[in-house]
Protein backbone atom coordinates (compact mmCIF):
# COMPACT_ATOMS: atom_id res chain seq x y z
CA UNK A 1 0.00 0.00 0.00
CA UNK A 2 1.62 3.29 -1.13
CA UNK A 3 0.18 5.35 1.75
CA UNK A 4 0.41 2.83 4.59
CA UNK A 5 2.54 5.09 6.80
CA UNK A 6 0.29 8.07 6.05
CA UNK A 7 -2.81 6.08 6.96
CA UNK A 8 -1.30 5.11 10.31
CA UNK A 9 -0.42 8.75 10.97
CA UNK A 10 -3.95 9.83 10.10
CA UNK A 11 -5.55 7.31 12.45
CA UNK A 12 -3.20 8.27 15.26
CA UNK A 13 -3.93 11.96 14.73
CA UNK A 14 -7.68 11.32 14.69
CA UNK A 15 -7.55 9.31 17.91
CA UNK A 16 -5.72 12.17 19.63
CA UNK A 17 -7.18 15.32 18.05
CA UNK A 18 -10.29 14.35 16.09
CA UNK A 19 -13.79 15.52 17.03
CA UNK A 20 -14.83 12.01 17.97
CA UNK A 21 -17.54 13.18 20.37
CA UNK A 22 -19.75 14.71 17.68
CA UNK A 23 -23.10 12.92 18.05
CA UNK A 24 -23.26 11.79 14.43
CA UNK A 25 -19.89 10.09 14.94
CA UNK A 26 -20.97 8.15 18.01
CA UNK A 27 -23.97 6.47 16.37
CA UNK A 28 -24.30 3.62 13.91
CA UNK A 29 -27.83 4.69 12.90
CA UNK A 30 -27.80 5.39 9.13
CA UNK A 31 -30.76 7.77 9.49
CA UNK A 32 -29.06 9.92 12.13
CA UNK A 33 -25.88 10.03 10.02
CA UNK A 34 -27.93 10.93 6.96
CA UNK A 35 -29.65 13.81 8.77
CA UNK A 36 -26.28 15.17 9.89
CA UNK A 37 -24.85 15.00 6.37
CA UNK A 38 -27.79 16.93 4.92
CA UNK A 39 -27.70 19.54 7.69
CA UNK A 40 -23.95 20.04 7.35
CA UNK A 41 -24.24 20.99 3.70
CA UNK A 42 -23.59 24.75 3.52
CA UNK A 43 -23.84 25.00 7.33
CA UNK A 44 -21.20 25.17 10.05
CA UNK A 45 -20.79 22.28 12.49
CA UNK A 46 -21.38 24.54 15.48
CA UNK A 47 -24.72 25.80 14.15
CA UNK A 48 -25.97 22.29 13.40
CA UNK A 49 -24.76 20.92 16.72
CA UNK A 50 -26.08 23.67 18.98
CA UNK A 51 -29.44 24.42 17.40
CA UNK A 52 -30.77 21.85 14.94
CA UNK A 53 -29.47 18.28 15.01
CA UNK A 54 -30.74 17.23 18.44
CA UNK A 55 -34.17 18.91 18.20
CA UNK A 56 -34.75 17.52 14.71
CA UNK A 57 -34.03 13.94 15.80
CA UNK A 58 -36.09 14.41 18.94
CA UNK A 59 -39.05 15.47 16.80
CA UNK A 60 -38.45 12.85 14.07
CA UNK A 61 -36.46 10.04 15.74
CA UNK A 62 -36.69 7.56 12.86
CA UNK A 63 -36.95 7.58 9.10
CA UNK A 64 -40.53 6.33 9.45
CA UNK A 65 -41.41 9.16 11.83
CA UNK A 66 -40.08 11.66 9.34
CA UNK A 67 -41.93 10.00 6.47
CA UNK A 68 -45.28 10.24 8.27
CA UNK A 69 -44.87 13.86 9.35
CA UNK A 70 -46.70 16.74 7.59
CA UNK A 71 -44.41 18.80 5.36
CA UNK A 72 -45.15 21.97 7.35
CA UNK A 73 -43.87 20.29 10.52
CA UNK A 74 -40.65 19.30 8.78
CA UNK A 75 -40.08 22.80 7.41
CA UNK A 76 -40.88 24.36 10.79
CA UNK A 77 -38.26 22.16 12.47
CA UNK A 78 -35.81 23.25 9.76
CA UNK A 79 -36.68 26.94 10.14
CA UNK A 80 -33.63 29.19 10.20
CA UNK A 81 -31.27 26.55 8.84
CA UNK A 82 -31.80 27.78 5.30
CA UNK A 83 -31.51 25.99 1.96
CA UNK A 84 -34.97 24.56 2.47
CA UNK A 85 -34.70 22.20 -0.50
CA UNK A 86 -32.57 20.09 1.83
CA UNK A 87 -35.51 19.58 4.18
CA UNK A 88 -37.92 18.84 1.36
CA UNK A 89 -35.57 16.28 -0.19
CA UNK A 90 -34.95 14.71 3.21
CA UNK A 91 -38.70 14.36 3.71
CA UNK A 92 -39.27 12.96 0.21
CA UNK A 93 -36.48 10.42 0.62
CA UNK A 94 -37.96 9.27 3.92
CA UNK A 95 -41.35 8.75 2.29
CA UNK A 96 -39.73 6.69 -0.46
CA UNK A 97 -37.51 4.34 1.52
CA UNK A 98 -38.67 4.22 5.17
CA UNK A 99 -38.00 2.40 7.41
CA UNK A 100 -34.38 1.96 6.22
CA UNK A 101 -31.91 3.70 3.93
CA UNK A 102 -30.40 1.49 1.24
CA UNK A 103 -26.76 0.39 1.54
CA UNK A 104 -26.00 0.50 -2.17
CA UNK A 105 -24.40 3.75 -3.36
CA UNK A 106 -26.25 3.72 -6.68
CA UNK A 107 -29.55 3.33 -4.83
CA UNK A 108 -28.61 6.17 -2.47
CA UNK A 109 -27.70 8.58 -5.27
CA UNK A 110 -31.03 7.85 -6.96
CA UNK A 111 -32.83 9.44 -4.00
CA UNK A 112 -33.79 13.14 -3.87
CA UNK A 113 -31.04 15.44 -2.64
CA UNK A 114 -28.40 12.73 -2.24
CA UNK A 115 -25.37 13.36 -4.40
CA UNK A 116 -22.17 11.39 -4.66
CA UNK A 117 -20.55 12.84 -1.56
CA UNK A 118 -23.59 12.34 0.68
CA UNK A 119 -24.01 8.78 -0.59
CA UNK A 120 -20.34 8.07 0.10
CA UNK A 121 -20.62 9.59 3.59
CA UNK A 122 -23.60 7.37 4.48
CA UNK A 123 -21.83 4.33 3.03
CA UNK A 124 -18.54 5.03 4.82
CA UNK A 125 -19.90 6.17 8.19
CA UNK A 126 -23.02 4.02 8.58
CA UNK A 127 -22.02 0.94 6.61
CA UNK A 128 -18.18 1.21 6.72
CA UNK A 129 -17.83 0.75 2.99
CA UNK A 130 -14.40 1.57 1.46
CA UNK A 131 -15.28 4.83 -0.27
CA UNK A 132 -13.87 8.35 0.02
CA UNK A 133 -15.79 11.40 1.21
CA UNK A 134 -15.06 14.71 -0.49
CA UNK A 135 -16.73 17.71 1.12
CA UNK A 136 -15.37 21.27 0.95
CA UNK A 137 -12.66 20.87 3.60
CA UNK A 138 -11.40 17.64 2.06
CA UNK A 139 -11.25 19.28 -1.37
CA UNK A 140 -8.91 21.93 0.03
CA UNK A 141 -6.71 19.26 1.62
CA UNK A 142 -6.52 17.35 -1.66
CA UNK A 143 -5.61 20.50 -3.59
CA UNK A 144 -2.69 21.09 -1.22
CA UNK A 145 -1.48 17.52 -0.80
CA UNK A 146 -1.25 17.09 -4.57
CA UNK A 147 -0.31 20.76 -5.28
CA UNK A 148 -3.30 21.36 -7.55
CA UNK A 149 -3.96 25.03 -8.24
CA UNK A 150 -7.15 24.07 -10.03
CA UNK A 151 -8.76 20.67 -10.44
CA UNK A 152 -11.96 19.26 -11.86
CA UNK A 153 -14.37 17.24 -9.75
CA UNK A 154 -13.27 14.17 -11.70
CA UNK A 155 -9.62 14.76 -10.83
CA UNK A 156 -10.39 15.40 -7.17
CA UNK A 157 -12.41 12.20 -6.90
CA UNK A 158 -9.53 10.29 -8.48
CA UNK A 159 -7.10 11.75 -5.94
CA UNK A 160 -9.52 11.05 -3.09
CA UNK A 161 -9.80 7.43 -4.15
CA UNK A 162 -6.03 7.07 -4.49
CA UNK A 163 -5.41 8.40 -0.97
CA UNK A 164 -8.24 6.45 0.70
CA UNK A 165 -7.54 4.05 3.55
CA UNK A 166 -9.90 1.31 2.35
CA UNK A 167 -9.45 -0.78 5.52
CA UNK A 168 -10.48 2.06 7.84
CA UNK A 169 -12.87 4.28 5.84
CA UNK A 170 -14.66 5.68 8.90
CA UNK A 171 -11.54 6.93 10.70
CA UNK A 172 -9.82 8.02 7.50
CA UNK A 173 -12.68 10.15 6.20
CA UNK A 174 -13.42 11.69 9.58
CA UNK A 175 -9.74 12.53 9.97
CA UNK A 176 -9.57 14.13 6.53
CA UNK A 177 -12.56 16.34 7.30
CA UNK A 178 -11.16 17.34 10.68
CA UNK A 179 -7.74 18.13 9.23
CA UNK A 180 -9.41 20.43 6.72
CA UNK A 181 -11.49 22.07 9.44
CA UNK A 182 -8.83 22.34 12.16
CA UNK A 183 -5.35 22.18 10.57
CA UNK A 184 -5.36 22.69 6.80
CA UNK A 185 -7.57 25.76 7.12
CA UNK A 186 -8.39 28.22 4.38
CA UNK A 187 -6.08 30.81 5.96
CA UNK A 188 -3.18 30.27 8.38
CA UNK A 189 -2.84 26.48 7.88
CA UNK A 190 -0.75 24.74 10.55
CA UNK A 191 1.43 22.59 8.31
CA UNK A 192 3.83 21.72 11.13
CA UNK A 193 0.96 19.94 12.94
CA UNK A 194 -0.43 18.06 9.94
CA UNK A 195 -0.12 14.27 9.69
CA UNK A 196 -0.10 14.64 5.91
CA UNK A 197 3.01 16.83 5.90
CA UNK A 198 5.29 14.00 4.80
CA UNK A 199 3.46 13.58 1.50
CA UNK A 200 2.10 17.12 0.99
CA UNK A 201 3.47 18.66 -2.21
CA UNK A 202 1.93 22.05 -1.53
CA UNK A 203 3.02 22.69 2.06
CA UNK A 204 5.64 25.29 1.05
CA UNK A 205 2.94 27.47 -0.55
CA UNK A 206 -0.33 26.17 0.90
CA UNK A 207 -2.34 29.31 0.19
CA UNK A 208 -1.68 28.84 -3.53
CA UNK A 209 -3.69 25.59 -3.51
CA UNK A 210 -6.39 25.90 -4.57
CA UNK A 211 -5.84 29.11 -6.49
CA UNK A 212 -7.82 31.91 -4.78
CA UNK A 213 -11.05 32.87 -6.50
CA UNK A 214 -12.10 36.46 -6.91
CA UNK A 215 -15.02 37.03 -4.59
CA UNK A 216 -18.08 38.25 -6.42
CA UNK A 217 -20.01 41.14 -4.97
CA UNK A 218 -23.31 40.08 -3.45
CA UNK A 219 -26.17 41.76 -5.33
CA UNK A 220 -28.79 43.62 -3.28
CA UNK A 221 -32.51 43.27 -3.97
CA UNK A 222 -34.63 46.11 -2.67
CA UNK A 223 -38.18 44.99 -1.86
CA UNK A 224 -41.22 46.04 0.14
CA UNK A 225 -42.93 43.51 2.38
CA UNK A 226 -46.59 44.26 2.98
CA UNK A 227 -48.62 43.02 5.90
CA UNK A 228 -52.32 43.20 5.11
CA UNK A 229 -54.35 42.97 8.32
CA UNK A 230 -58.10 42.57 8.72
CA UNK A 231 -60.32 43.99 11.47
CA UNK A 232 -59.74 40.89 13.62
CA UNK A 233 -55.97 41.31 13.51
CA UNK A 234 -55.44 38.42 11.11
CA UNK A 235 -52.65 38.76 8.53
CA UNK A 236 -52.40 37.53 4.98
CA UNK A 237 -49.58 35.17 4.04
CA UNK A 238 -49.12 32.13 1.85
CA UNK A 239 -46.75 29.23 1.31
CA UNK A 240 -44.26 30.09 -1.41
CA UNK A 241 -44.71 28.18 -4.64
CA UNK A 242 -41.46 29.00 -6.44
CA UNK A 243 -38.24 27.02 -6.23
CA UNK A 244 -36.67 29.49 -3.80
CA UNK A 245 -38.02 28.92 -0.26
CA UNK A 246 -40.65 26.57 -1.66
CA UNK A 247 -43.22 25.59 0.97
CA UNK A 248 -42.03 28.21 3.47
CA UNK A 249 -44.64 30.82 4.41
CA UNK A 250 -44.19 34.51 3.74
CA UNK A 251 -45.92 37.88 3.53
CA UNK A 252 -46.46 39.46 0.09
CA UNK A 253 -43.35 41.05 -1.42
CA UNK A 254 -43.24 43.76 -4.07
CA UNK A 255 -40.57 45.58 -6.01
CA UNK A 256 -39.05 48.30 -3.85
CA UNK A 257 -39.40 50.94 -6.57
CA UNK A 258 -43.17 50.61 -6.95
CA UNK A 259 -45.14 53.24 -4.96
CA UNK A 260 -48.46 51.34 -5.11
CA UNK A 261 -49.45 47.67 -5.15
CA UNK A 262 -52.40 45.57 -6.23
CA UNK A 263 -54.07 43.29 -3.68
CA UNK A 264 -57.52 41.67 -3.82
CA UNK A 265 -58.41 43.67 -6.94
CA UNK A 266 -57.60 46.98 -5.28
CA UNK A 267 -54.61 49.30 -5.47
CA UNK A 268 -52.93 50.59 -2.31
CA UNK A 269 -50.32 53.32 -2.00
CA UNK A 270 -47.37 52.83 0.31
CA UNK A 271 -47.78 56.42 1.43
CA UNK A 272 -51.11 55.45 3.01
CA UNK A 273 -49.65 52.52 4.94
CA UNK A 274 -48.05 52.27 8.36
CA UNK A 275 -44.29 51.93 8.10
CA UNK A 276 -43.04 49.31 10.59
CA UNK A 277 -39.32 49.31 9.85
CA UNK A 278 -36.65 47.55 7.84
CA UNK A 279 -35.51 43.93 7.60
CA UNK A 280 -32.45 42.53 5.88
CA UNK A 281 -31.33 39.00 5.18
CA UNK A 282 -28.34 37.67 3.25
CA UNK A 283 -28.96 34.53 1.24
CA UNK A 284 -26.46 32.47 -0.75
CA UNK A 285 -26.81 34.50 -3.94
CA UNK A 286 -28.22 37.90 -2.92
CA UNK A 287 -28.97 40.20 0.01
CA UNK A 288 -32.57 41.19 0.65
CA UNK A 289 -33.25 44.66 2.04
CA UNK A 290 -36.90 45.44 2.58
CA UNK A 291 -39.16 48.05 4.04
CA UNK A 292 -42.08 46.62 6.00
CA UNK A 293 -45.51 48.24 5.75
CA UNK A 294 -48.85 47.40 7.33
CA UNK A 295 -52.25 48.08 5.77
CA UNK A 296 -55.45 47.67 7.78
CA UNK A 297 -58.35 46.43 5.65
CA UNK A 298 -62.01 46.66 6.70
CA UNK A 299 -63.97 43.59 7.73
CA UNK A 300 -62.91 40.12 8.76
CA UNK A 301 -61.38 37.63 6.34
CA UNK A 302 -62.04 33.92 6.80
CA UNK A 303 -59.99 32.47 3.94
CA UNK A 304 -57.20 30.08 5.04
CA UNK A 305 -54.52 32.57 3.93
CA UNK A 306 -55.56 34.90 6.77
CA UNK A 307 -54.01 33.86 10.06
CA UNK A 308 -53.58 35.20 13.58
CA UNK A 309 -50.11 36.09 14.84
CA UNK A 310 -50.20 33.01 17.06
CA UNK A 311 -50.96 30.81 14.07
CA UNK A 312 -48.18 32.45 12.08
CA UNK A 313 -45.69 31.70 14.86
CA UNK A 314 -46.35 27.98 14.37
CA UNK A 315 -45.71 28.07 10.60
CA UNK A 316 -42.33 27.60 8.87
CA UNK A 317 -41.09 31.08 7.97
CA UNK A 318 -38.10 32.38 6.08
CA UNK A 319 -35.61 34.33 8.19
CA UNK A 320 -36.77 37.57 6.63
CA UNK A 321 -40.43 36.82 7.34
CA UNK A 322 -39.57 35.77 10.90
CA UNK A 323 -38.05 39.23 11.34
CA UNK A 324 -41.26 40.77 9.96
CA UNK A 325 -43.24 38.77 12.50
CA UNK A 326 -41.07 40.16 15.30
CA UNK A 327 -41.81 43.66 14.08
CA UNK A 328 -45.52 42.90 14.20
CA UNK A 329 -45.33 41.41 17.69
CA UNK A 330 -43.45 44.48 18.93
CA UNK A 331 -45.55 47.05 17.09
Amino acid sequence: MPYLTTHKALRAWYRRYGRRDLPWRTTADPYAIYVSEIMLQQTQVRTVLERYYGPFLARFPTLSALASAPSEDVLKQWEGLGYYNRARYLHETAKRVAPTLPMDIAALTALPGIGRNTAHAIAAFAYHQPVAVMEANVKRVLHRVFALEQASEKTLWEKAGALLDAKHPFEYNQAMMDIGALVCTKTAPRCDSCPLATICKGKRRPLAYPAPKKKARTPVRRRNILVFTDAAGRCYLTARAGRFLHGVYGFPEYDGDIPSVAFEKHHYHLADMEYLGEVAQTYSHFRLEAGVYRMLLPGRRNAPEWKSLQEIESLPLSRADAKVLRLLLNA
